[in-house]
């Protein structure tokens, strides 16, 4: 699939951190910020050692070289981020914020830390990410989503946060449930498989294998494979409700599989999966089935197939396209 998403790395965050960004670099990295919620927790989390590191007399016997090392560890682990490779001399501010990790012990800064550090969190950049959880489930975060989760989940239970949307598989234990908080909705399972979808909106959690129950405050349900709960902001109870629908898993699989799907359900989708904003302009079109696999395709190779088969007319504007 083509990539059409806003994407800068570590090292221009750490320009940005040192004021050496040209004010067009300030433009993108403010832009990247404000899109969406997981690019604003990697720049705070990033920020918060920055801030920290001045904290530190320059001076210090700390083995700067072994700690940067470290710092480039945590965050390669926590946030997806690929190794960054800066010269020494120029930002051993930054190998000084990396030396408050190897200090954490000490106890005039363990309190500070033991949020950020006690806990990691996964996020997906341009591409879909796939991690093993500490307890042996496995996570396949979609992109520009994020999972969050103690480090050694070593309470009474497993407790995840997640931002967008991730498929998980759930490695059985009853002594210990694995519980996802996504926007107001909260998800509690044993061992079993499903695909859970938040935004401001809505959670939608759709199982593919065992018993998952959603809940919002008091009110929850039971859902099993073939089945989908949705927890709307604005009703107090979850919907439950059949579902046949294979799109959810296009991320994982690659493909778009429609069976008798809604015209409008598919462009939806298409939307997210490619970063573009396609509108249906005629309301008559929203409802009209779709039965295809759409495979290792261009968007424009499925718009043209959309075009021929229900004989509209496609205009794009750059990102923007309209179905009429």
């Amino acid at each position: 699939m083509k990539n059409e998403q806003r994407h800068i790395n570590d090292e221009l965050l750490i320009k940005h951190l040192l004021g050496e960004t040209s004010p067009d670099e300030q433009i993108t990295v403010q832009a990247w910020i404000e899109e969406s919620s997981a690019n604003k927790t990697h720049y705070k989390q990033f920020k918060q050692i920055w801030d920290k590191s001045k904290l530190l007399d320059t001076k210090s016997s700390v083995d700067e070289d072994e700690a940067w090392s470290r710092f480039q560890e945590r965050v390669n682990n926590n946030e997806g981020s690929k190794t960054i490779a800066l010269p020494n001399k120029r930002f051993a501010p930054i190998k000084i914020a990396a030396a408050i990790a190897v200090l954490l012990c000490c106890a005039w800064m363990g309190k500070y830390f033991m949020y950020d550090f006690g806990t990691t969190t996964l996020y997906a950049g341009n591409k879909v990410l796939v991690e093993t959880l500490p307890d042996g489930s496995t996570v396949t975060i979609n992109k520009n989503s994020s999972v969050k989760y103690d480090s050694d989940f070593s309470g009474d239970s497993r407790d995840v946060t997640l931002s967008g949307e991730a498929f998980f598989n759930v490695t059985p234990n009853k002594q210990k449930p694995f519980i996802i908080s996504a926007g107001k909705a909260t998800v509690t399972v044993v061992g079993t498989s499903f695909n859970v979808n938040s935004s401001k909106e809505q959670t939608e959690v759709i199982v593919e294998t065992g018993l998952v129950k959603v809940a919002k405050k008091m009110e929850s349900v039971e859902v099993r494979p073939k089945e989908k709960a949705t927890v709307y902001s604005n009703k107090a109870q979850p919907v439950k409700a059949d579902n046949d629908d294979k799109l959810y898993n296009y991320y994982r699989t690659k493909e778009f599989v429609c069976k008798n799907t809604p015209l409008s359900r598919l462009v939806n989708v298409l939307s997210t999966a490619y970063n573009v904003n396609i509108v249906i302009a005629n309301d008559q079109l929203n409802d009209l089935p779709i039965t295809t696999t759409f495979k290792d395709q261009t968007l424009e190779e499925i718009l043209s197939v959309i075009k021929q088969t229900f004989g509209v007319t496609i205009e794009r504007n750059g990102n923007n396209i309209i179905i009429k």
